[in-house]
């Protein structure tokens, strides 16, 4: 029976697989490919302006070099780690959902550490400075409390609710399939407002830094408005990826009946 039953859905799911036309496989395969190249091109957009432009990295001896460590670990966690994690897990294809579940906790965690330091690295560099700069005053480090928050409560919950709970499925399924429309509207709302936290931090930087120049376009500035650009297309383009039905639906299918 239960054979059968499994026969029954791997079927269903070539059926709805083969319903797919090109045009569905040519906008999923151009919405991942755009979307990974976006997110590896903001990081290195950021690696680019924080070595070329900036200085490079340094520790607490040099406070200011110091300060780069924090708008390109910024990025890497939120915006390319995170990215890449929400991209994974509505979308992913290929995978059983448990493998899924996974490489989505894999990547979030992996952006931690980059949070954590890139934080480090800004207070630092504040408090070390002379003289030494005010913290948490402007919008752009309010917001980024909001974010830091917000990222690390979807973190806790989807750790629990998503793979310690799986230890007894059965029991805790109704409560887990309640999670995850409150889990996964908050995980793009949280991404939209990591983008919207770097494109004020890139706004107030430029400013602080190129201050008059900055409206005679150098060279500095126009580095720094493309990555706000490709902030900007990211915001735009995961969000269509992970509210965009097909992919959901076709999904959902998919990973159900492998795992």
């Amino acid at each position: 029976m239960a054979k059968s039953k499994t026969h029954v859905s791997h079927r269903q799911y070539d059926d709805e697989e083969s319903g797919w036309a090109c045009m569905n496989w040519f906008e999923y395969m151009l919405v991942v490919v755009l979307a990974s190249l976006l997110l590896l091109g903001a990081l290195t957009l950021t690696l680019f302006w924080a070595l070329y432009y900036a200085g490079g990295f340094a520790w607490t001896e040099e406070p200011a070099r110091q300060f780069n460590l924090h708008p390109v670990l910024m990025v890497a966690g939120f915006i390319t780690f995170s990215g890449f994690s929400l991209l994974l897990y509505r979308i992913c294809r290929c995978c059983r959902r448990i493998y899924v579940k996974l490489f989505h906790t894999i990547f979030h965690a992996l952006a931690i550490p980059c949070i954590v330091v890139g934080f480090i690295a800004v207070l630092d560099s504040h408090n070390l400075a002379d003289p030494p700069i005010a913290n948490f005053y402007s919008l752009h480090s309010w917001m980024g409390l909001v974010t830091m928050g917000l990222f690390a409560l979807q973190f806790v919950v989807g750790f629990f609710s998503f793979l310690i709970l799986l230890c007894c499925e059965g029991a805790t399924a109704a409560f887990r399939a309640s999670l995850v429309p409150i889990h996964a509207s908050f995980g793009i709302t949280t991404f939209m407002l990591a983008v919207a936290t770097c494109l004020t931090g890139l706004t107030e930087k430029a400013f602080f830094k190129l201050s008059s120049k900055y409206s005679e376009m150098p060279e500095e500035g126009i580095i720094m408005n493309a990555l706000a650009m490709v902030l900007v297309a990211l915001g735009i383009l995961l969000s269509y990826a992970v509210r965009r039905e097909p992919f959901r639906t076709q999904v959902k299918t998919f990973v159900t009946e492998r795992l």
